[in-house]
């Protein structure tokens, strides 16, 4: 048995009831087990045929353990025991939730904020040691962290060969170029996505230089594996994915809120695993990372579904602020290794259920084209609709007659919002120094009495933009940037960071108009002023 608790209540249980024996009469449970590659229909067997590692990940992560507890072991032996990660969406989700849980210090650098990127190389560089995470390394935001990190080592008299570790697949151009430049490679597992790769070396390597418990992660995660085989109602895998997609579209909106479980952070890393793998032709279930009091507001709404993480099913947290009356809801326990695999399978399970292909992301390259475009074009700067106070207001076609200042700017967005909508509020920020900015979700959420998702940028284009684009058509789009703050050039490029990650930004609203979607786009000419105008602005909603 594993160490994974679920308790159900309300609807879930109903939902349970009626959709877990044809899981088991169709064998689901045991034919993942055995990787076949038919589960999700002709037009998903190519990706789904070379994208299935994840299913065993403890037998093909084993031999990667003693050499990246060697590697530590002979940084540390030289004073190297700062570690940071240049990787986006599930290559740095995944080790910041397992270092977090540890405790032990791991820099994610997975913005190309000027701010963000300034303060992680000119920090203890002399102690640094940077981990490479791409599977093929064409990534643009890791390619620029690793160019400013390699001329930052060299400006430190430091050799990068010695300081800079690669995660990629084996053969690809990253391989490559890594080896010929004499850094250490750790090869991944090809046939695991990115978002299912935290028991992985990309989930591994840096988690085990910064010194959390990789052997006892794998150890979880394997003992969980018979009982996730099993063609059984009790198999815990068949009945979180029914829970999350058995009752959509009725209920397609997932609020995830953790209860002093001890998992810091999981609830942002099963964010992007569900909406990257299930927002595509139009379905999928939108999960929503939350704070224990945000269950007030949105637990009960018709279309939601509750998970609370606690640590002991049978002891909920002590001064929980959860509302105990929201009746459709599950409770989840286990371990952290154990919680990966249970989520993967739960994420498999969803796709099966809702007919989509759970492994690609179609919509993902769209942003990502649309930021090359502008950075490539140079196109002159849109002019905004309006300027109030140090915001500059900037909207969609559908919202941009109503945009006369930030007022009713928002008006006009929530105006948008529909009885089954969302808001999405999208920060191109420093998401360190601006850490507290996520209490917006909260806040709005109250005042709107609708989900409310919070995405950094750009690490969200990496795993909760799919679902924009690609999932139900029901959000509106409140995005943020700056135009203060010191610049900082990428070297070898002719883009710097602040141009990345406004091309990035404008890219994204870009695509998000075109496909009709409501977005209001507030640039902020000082950062401090303007995020202190639109907190004020959402305390004076109605």
């Amino acid at each position: 048995m594993t160490s994974f608790g679920i308790a159900v209540g309300g609807d879930a249980a109903t939902v349970l009831d009626e959709r877990l024996p044809g899981l088991v009469e169709a064998r689901f449970a045991s034919r993942l087990a055995a990787q076949d590659d038919t589960l999700w229909g002709p037009d998903a067997q190519p990706e789904a045929s070379i994208r299935l590692g994840w299913v065993h990940p403890a037998a093909a992560s084993r031999p990667l353990v003693e050499p990246i507890l060697a590697l530590r072991d002979e940084l540390r032996a030289q004073g190297v025991d700062r570690v940071v990660l240049a990787g986006m969406g599930g290559s740095s989700l995944a080790p910041e939730v397992i270092t977090r849980t540890a405790g032990v210090e791991l820099t994610v650098l997975d913005s190309t904020d000027p701010t963000m990127v300034r303060r992680a190389v000119e920090d203890r560089i002399e102690a640094t040691v940077l981990v490479v995470s791409s599977k093929s390394g064409s990534t643009l935001e890791t390619d620029s962290q690793r160019r400013i990190f390699e001329q930052a080592f060299t400006q430190a008299g430091i050799d990068p060969a010695a300081r800079i570790v690669v995660v990629t697949d084996p053969g690809s151009p990253l391989d490559g170029s890594a080896r010929e430049a004499g850094y250490r490679v750790f090869n991944a597992d090809p046939n695991v996505g990115g978002r299912y790769s935290a028991l992985t070396a990309f989930g591994l390597v840096p988690s085990g230089l910064a010194g959390a418990d990789i052997i006892e992660l794998l150890d979880d995660a394997e003992a969980a594996e018979e009982e996730l085989a099993e063609d059984d109602e009790a198999n815990p895998g068949l009945a979180l994915g029914v829970a999350l997609a058995g009752s959509a579209p009725a209920k397609n909106k997932i609020v995830i809120v953790d209860e002093a479980s001890g998992l810091v952070g999981f609830a942002d890393w099963a964010e992007q695993l569900i909406a990257e793998s299930t927002g595509k032709l139009g379905k999928g279930v939108l999960p929503v990372a939350a704070h224990p009091g945000d269950a007030d507001a949105v637990g009960n709404l018709p279309d939601v579904r509750l998970i609370r993480l606690v640590e002991d099913l049978d002891a909920p947290a002590a001064g929980s602020d959860s509302d105990a009356a929201v009746e459709d809801q599950l409770l989840l326990s286990g371990s952290l290794g154990t919680q990966f695999a249970v989520w993967e399978h739960a994420t498999a399970v969803a796709g099966y259920l809702l007919g989509i292909n759970p492994f690609d992301q179609p919509d993902v390259e769209a942003a990502k084209a649309a930021a090359r475009g502008l950075l490539d074009a140079t196109p002159a700067p849109e002019a905004p609709l309006a300027v109030d106070g140090a915001v500059a207001l900037r909207a969609s076609e559908s919202l941009a007659a109503e945009v006369k200042d930030l007022a009713s700017g928002l008006s006009a967005l929530f105006g948008a919002l529909g009885t089954d909508g969302y808001v999405a509020v999208q920060a191109y920020l420093d998401r360190i120094g601006l850490a507290d900015l996520e209490d917006v979700r909260g806040e709005l959420a109250a005042k709107l009495a609708r989900p409310v998702t919070f995405g950094w940028g750009p690490r969200f284009l990496h795993s909760t933009g799919q679902f924009h684009k690609g999932g139900p058509a029901q959000g509106v789009f409140l995005q943020l940037s700056a135009e203060d703050g010191e610049d900082l050039a990428i070297p070898g490029r002719e883009f710097s960071f602040g141009e990345l990650i406004r091309a990035q930004a404008d890219g994204d609203a870009q695509v998000l108009a075109s496909h009709g979607l409501p977005v209001l786009r507030l640039r902020l000419g000082d950062t401090a002023a303007g995020l202190a105008q639109l907190r004020a602005a959402i305390a004076a909603l109605a």
